[in-house]
């Protein structure tokens, strides 16, 4: 108890105290060896998150994913023992307006499939869930927090192994809804699963907007290093709305181009997209990854944060932890639960 503090300061420490346990549950599902955090392990973390939260949870298991057809979720663990899952949380206080999905890509680890990454590639990647972990942490805090819009949050889960059933370069996958995609390089997998996240949320969920977190492509932590995320939006609103939740919550963002005119690296002769541009040499590695996601999103307002430098630190530095950040999860609540957060201009459109 804070001695001669008013009740705003009180509700304000207890706010950041909800906000602080948030990122810690985001810190330590990401910093949980691999050996143990499968897909199943990972949905049922989340699957408590949401009992102690007061949200709804569906766990979509390998049979569901199959008879739905989510062939990229499917395709990226199906060199893995261990089977993918989609985990779907839900939130809706008693007045919502708006409807926002967060889809978060949840790879439990990521050897690169047979594109195979070299060792020092691969002692990181228990982290590749980042996104998933940002999206679980965020949707256990608003209740807590009061948020006022409906939430739902889809993490796809899986986990990319070599072996005698891996994805394979040149296969053609479908995802949900049907798009085909020609793979040519496994190791760009987060896409993959998150193109099958976002088909579905346009299709069934139909939200007002709809923002994917994931550790995607190392071309971002090139162009930006290890503390700030890249954001890709459709909308100006949203892009700004997002960027200011960045400045106010610490976790700052930059907003990327979507180069129309780089979607001639996607093209494939044999399905709707490739996964990776066919011509070797120098390309916009983060800008096309993005531009894949957005082939899934049936035109909504969408945005998409690649954290793949700022969701790991070396060292403390600052409110930065070494090990897992927990970047994102301040962000999306700050944007999720600002009383102007509500209106359209924030969440995409008008």
């Amino acid at each position: 108890m804070l001695v001669g503090a008013g009740e705003s300061h009180l509700a304000a420490v207890a706010q950041a105290r909800t906000i602080a346990d948030a990122v810690g549950l985001a810190r330590d599902l990401v910093n949980m060896p691999s050996a143990r955090k499968t897909p199943a392990w990972l949905a049922e973390q989340a699957a408590l998150a949401a009992a102690a939260s007061g949200l709804s949870v569906r766990i979509w298991e390998p049979d569901e994913l199959a008879a739905e057809g989510f062939g990229g979720l499917l395709a990226v663990g199906s060199g893995s023992a261990r089977p993918p899952r989609l985990i779907e949380l839900g939130y809706q206080p008693a007045a919502w307006t708006r409807h926002v999905v967060l889809a978060g890509k949840g790879i439990t680890f990521d050897s690169g499939g047979l594109s195979l990454k070299p060792n020092e590639g691969m002692k990181s990647m228990k982290t590749d869930m980042a996104g998933g972990a940002a999206v679980i942490a965020a949707m256990s805090a608003l209740a807590r927090l009061g948020a006022a819009v409906r939430v739902t949050g889809l993490v796809a889960a899986a986990e990319n192994m070599p072996s005698g059933s891996a994805l394979r370069p040149g296969d053609v996958i479908t995802h949900y809804g049907g798009r085909t995609t020609e793979v040519l390089n496994t190791d760009a997998e987060g896409r993959l699963v998150l193109a099958d996240a976002l088909a579905y949320a346009d299709s069934v969920l139909a939200p007002d907007v709809t923002v994917d977190v994931a550790t995607l492509t190392g071309a971002a932590r090139v162009a930006l290093g290890g503390a700030m995320g890249a954001l890709y939006a459709t909308d100006d609103g949203l892009a700004e709305a997002l960027l200011a939740a960045a400045a106010g919550s610490g976790e700052p963002l930059w907003r990327m181009p979507l180069v129309d005119d780089y979607t001639d690296a996607l093209e494939s002769p044999v399905a709707d997209l490739a996964n990776i541009p066919h011509a070797s040499g120098p390309h916009a590695g983060s800008i096309e990854a993005a531009l894949f996601l957005r082939e899934f999103t049936g035109k909504r307002p969408w945005a998409h944060l690649d954290i793949a430098g700022a969701s790991r630190s070396s060292a403390e530095e600052g409110d930065r932890a070494k090990g897992a950040t927990g970047y994102g999860t301040r962000l999306l609540l700050r944007w999720l639960t600002e009383p102007a957060g509500t209106s359209a201009h924030l969440h995409g459109g008008e």
